[in-house]
């Protein structure tokens, strides 16, 4: 999936709080976004979908991090618990895409994300077929509804400008491992 569609789902989670606890929820709302764009900085230099990615790690931190939310619910411990949680669905979700290869939609890698306490790869299950897929600009689409509909301020303005990013990169996708291969390596 997009590092868009992750952050579109990172605010999506924190919208029960635009209602429950209104004064809290930009934060959380925010924080989700940055949890859920956070593992793909592993991009820049590390392995992807290894280095940043901790679907158990960060999965288990959030239920402390959570609990510790509800009982003191303040501006820190609500972002805490938003950005762990989001980082973790995203390194979850990320099993639900393609692979790690060049070429995605070709579906010749079994990497979809890495699990450390077990050293292992779990294989991605290409519901949504690549990063980019016209499917993957859907799911972003309809998890920013929140972002557009329920926030305002910072939080939709990401939204926005995360909602234009998904669609020049959707529409420049399969053109990228042909720039990547001529001009980058």
């Amino acid at each position: 999936m997009m590092n868009t569609t992750h952050a579109a789902m990172g605010v999506a989670l924190a919208t029960p709080l635009a209602f429950a606890a209104p004064e809290l929820a930009p934060t959380a709302a925010l924080a989700g976004f940055a949890g859920g764009a956070f593992p793909d900085l592993d991009l820049l230099g590390g392995q992807h979908r290894r280095t940043l990615h901790f679907p158990v790690y960060y999965s288990v931190a959030a239920i402390p991090a959570g609990v510790l939310a509800a009982l003191f619910p303040t501006a820190a411990t609500v972002a805490a618990a938003f950005f762990l949680l989001s980082a973790g669905l995203h390194c979850v979700a990320d099993a639900a895409g393609g692979g790690l290869e060049l070429r995605p939609w070709e579906a010749t890698d079994d990497r979809g994300v890495y699990v450390h306490p077990k050293g292992a790869w779990v294989p991605p299950r290409r519901w949504i077929r690549y990063d980019g897929a016209p499917e993957d600009l859907l799911l972003a689409g309809v998890l920013s509804l929140p972002g557009l509909l329920v926030f305002d301020g910072a939080v939709r303005a990401l939204t926005v400008v995360g909602l234009l990013v998904s669609v020049v990169y959707v529409a420049v996708r399969k053109r990228l491992p042909e720039v990547e291969t001529r001009y980058l390596r």
